[in-house]
C-alpha cells in the first residue's frame, strides 16, 4: 500500500494557507541528530509551535546519515570528530522515490515522515539519497550536514529545494507558500521558475527568512560552478543573470533569494536594520521586515519552576535551581572530574562555537581573568560548552584553548555534545547566561530565551533579540557597548574589560550580597520573556506578516 498523506484534520481556520517550510536543519528532539545549532533549535521550535496551534505548515529536511557530526575527545581531552551512522526506527518509510538533476545525472531520492504524534510537531519530511539504485558519490549527498566538501554543500542544497518541491507534487500537497528558512534550498526558486516560467509566479509563492549578516552565511558562488552541479534546473546562464541581477561571475545566494522572493525577514528589529544597511540601494529586492524569533516554551520551560511561580511561592525557586544545579554537576563531575558547588554562581557560556561569538572572551586579560576565578570571597564556576564547525580549525583551536585553560583550574570545565538535551541540562543549571557576539553580528540569539525560561540571568551585549527584552539589572545585565567601529581586537580588548568589571562589581556582588534582589532579577526575566518569545507568538506572526 503506498503512502498517503494527508495533514492535521483540524487546522484552525486562521492559519489555513498551506505552507512548505524548506531547512538544512531541524532540532526537533535529542534523538533525531539533524540540527547543528541555533537555525536548528529555531527551526524545531517553530515545527512544535506550528503543531500547537494548528497551523497549515510541513516541514522539509535531509536526513543526515552521520548527523552533523558527534564531538568527542582525543587523549588529552581536546577535541575530536567522529561520524557515526545514525538509524531512526520512529521515521516512517514513505516508499516514494523520484529522482533530482546532480551535475547533470539522476539521483534518486526517498523521503521518511516524521508524524505529528511523535514529537508533537507538524508534519515533517526528511529527504535522502542513500539509496541502492545511487553510486557512493550520489549517497553521499544527505550523509553529512554542511559537508566541508563545496560540491556536496551544492548537491544537497538542490536535494533540498529541487527534492522538497518535487516531493510536494507527488504527495499532491502543492503549497500555496514555499518558506525558505535561510537560503540553503535556493534552487527551490530556480525549479519554480523553470516550472512557470515567470518571475511574478515564483515571486507570488516563495518567502525568505534571513538568519544571519555573517559572510559565512551569505555565501557566494561561482556561476560555472552551480550551472556545472545543475544548480539551475538546466535555466540557461543568460537568463538566470538576467532574473537574479547578477553581474560578473559570483552568484550571492542571499541576495538572490532577496530579489526572487516576494517578502523576506530578519529575526529581530535590530537585524532588519543590519540586513537594510547591508541590502538598500540594492535594486530589485523585495520588502524586508522583521519577526523576532521565539524558542517554544513547553518545550524548554521548567515547569516547577514557573509552578512556583504561578503559585506564588517564589522563595521555592532558589531550592529548585539548586536541585539543578546538582543534576549538571553531576555531568560536570562525570564527563571533567569535577566536583562544584551549588552555592557557588555558575556561569555558562553554551552555543555553537563562531569566531564572532567570542568564547574565549575571558581570557583576553589573564591577570583579571585570574583574580575572577581565584577571588574566595566571591567564587565563580564557569562552564562552557558548543560544537565548532567539523573543519573550522580556527574554533576547534580555541576550544582546544578552553580545555587546556580548564586543566589549571579546578572551577572552570567544558563539555562536548552540546546539543538538545544538554543545552537544556546547562539552561537549568546555569545562574548566569553569558552571550558576547561582537555587536551587530548576532541575528538574534535565541539561546538567552530558553535559558531565561530556566531562570538563567542573561548576561549579555545588548544585540539580536536583547534590546527587545533585556531592561539593565531588572531581568539581565547588560554589558557596556564599545566603539564598533574599532578594529575587532580593540572591540574584544574593551568588552572584555567591560565584562570582568561587570561581573566583579555588579553580577556577582548582587548573587552573593542581595539574594533578594537576585530573586527578583530571575523572576522578571521568567515572566517577561513569554509570550513575547514563545515561538507561539512568532509562528503567529509569519502568517500574519510574511505568508498574507
Amino acid at each position: 500500500m503506498g503512502f498517503n498523506f494527508s495533514h492535521f484534520p483540524d487546522i484552525d481556520p486562521s492559519f489555513q494557507k498551506k505552507v512548505a517550510y524548506f531547512s538544512m536543519e531541524f532540532g526537533i528532539h535529542q534523538p533525531l541528530k539533524t540540527y547543528a545549532g541555533g537555525l536548528g533549535f529555531l527551526a524545531g521550535s517553530h515545527m512544535r509551535s506550528a503543531f500547537q496551534l494548528r497551523q497549515h505548515v510541513v516541514g522539509i529536511g535531509i536526513l543526515w546519515k552521520y548527523g552533523y557530526y558527534d564531538q568527542v575527545r582525543k587523549q588529552d581531552q581536546t577535541m575530536d570528530v567522529l561520524f557515526e551512522e545514525k538509524k531512526y526506527g520512529f521515521l516512517q518509510e514513505t516508499g516514494i522515490k523520484f529522482t533530482i538533476t546532480v551535475s547533470r545525472h539522476e539521483v534518486w531520492v526517498t523521503a521518511l515522515y516524521l508524524a505529528p504524534e511523535t514529537f508533537n510537531t507538524a508534519p515533517v519530511f526528511f529527504l535522502t539519497t542513500d539509496l541502492p539504485e545511487n553510486d557512493y558519490l550520489a549517497k553521499t549527498i544527505s550523509h553529512k550536514l554542511y559537508d566541508a566538501n563545496p560540491e556536496t554543500k551544492i548537491a544537497a542544497a538542490i536535494l533540498l529545494g529541487e527534492g522538497g518541491a518535487k516531493l510536494m507534487e507527488k504527495i499532491n500537497w502543492i503549497p500555496d507558500l514555499y518558506h525558505l528558512n535561510e537560503s540553503h534550498a535556493l534552487p527551490l526558486a530556480f525549479y519554480l521558475y523553470n516550472k512557470y516560467k515567470d518571475i511574478g509566479e515564483v515571486k507570488k509563492r516563495l518567502v525568505f527568512t534571513n538568519h544571519t549578516p555573517e559572510a559565512a552565511g551569505n555565501q557566494q558562488t561561482n556561476l560555472a560552478l552551480l550551472e556545472k552541479m545543475s544548480f539551475f534546473s538546466e535555466i540557461p546562464q543568460t537568463e538566470v543573470k538576467a532574473i537574479t541581477g547578477t553581474e560578473g561571475d559570483l552568484l550571492d545566494h542571499t541576495l538572490t533569494a532577496l530579489r526572487l522572493s516576494r517578502i523576506a525577514n530578519g529575526v529581530s528589529k535590530m537585524h532588519l536594520h543590519t540586513l537594510q544597511q547591508m541590502w538598500n540601494g540594492r535594486e530589485g529586492i523585495c520588502d524586508l521586515i522583521s519577526i523576532t524569533n521565539g524558542q517554544d516554551f513547553p518545550y524548554w520551560h521548567d515547569p516547577e519552576l514557573y509552578g512556583s511561580l504561578q503559585n506564588n511561592h517564589p522563595e521555592a525557586i532558589p531550592g529548585i535551581k539548586r536541585r539543578r544545579k546538582l543534576e549538571l554537576f553531576e555531568l560536570i563531575a562525570d564527563e571533567c572530574g569535577e566536583i562544584y558547588d551549588p552555592n557557588v554562581c555558575t556561569v555558562v557560556f553554551a552555543k555553537r562555537f563562531a569566531g564572532y561569538k567570542r568564547p574565549d572572551l575571558f581570557f583576553h586579560d589573564m591577570d583579571r581573568f585570574e583574580k575572577l576565578v581565584t577571588n574566595p570571597d566571591r567564587p565563580i564556576q564557569i562552564i562552557w560548552a558548543g560544537k565548532p564547525y567539523p573543519m573550522d580549525y580556527a574554533d576547534i583551536g580555541v576550544f582546544d584553548k578552553i580545555v587546556d585553560i580548564c586543566k589549571r583550574y579546578s572551577n572552570c570545565s567544558i563539555l562536548t555534545g552540546y546539543e538538545l538535551k544538554l543545552s537544556k541540562l546547562l539552561k537549568r543549571g546555569a545562574d548566569v547566561w553569558l552571550n558576547v557576539p561582537r555587536l551587530t553580528h548576532e541575528a538574534s540569539g535565541t539561546s538567552g530565551m530558553s535559558a531565561a525560561m530556566n531562570g538563567a540571568v542573561n548576561l549579555t551585549l545588548p544585540d539580536g533579540w536583547i534590546p527587545e527584552f533585556a531592561r539593565d539589572k531588572i531581568n539581565a545585565f547588560l554589558v557596556p557597548v564599545c566603539d564598533i567601529s574599532l578594529a575587532d581586537h580593540q572591540q574584544d580588548d574593551a568588552d572584555a574589560a567591560s565584562l570582568y568589571e561587570l561581573l566583579e562589581s555588579e553580577v556577582l556582588t548582587m548573587y552573593y550580597d542581595y539574594p533578594g534582589r537576585w530573586l527578583e532579577i530571575i523572576k522578571n526575566a521568567m515572566t517577561d520573556v513569554i509570550p513575547a518569545f514563545d515561538s507561539k507568538r512568532m509562528a503567529k506572526e509569519y502568517y500574519e506578516k510574511l505568508y498574507t
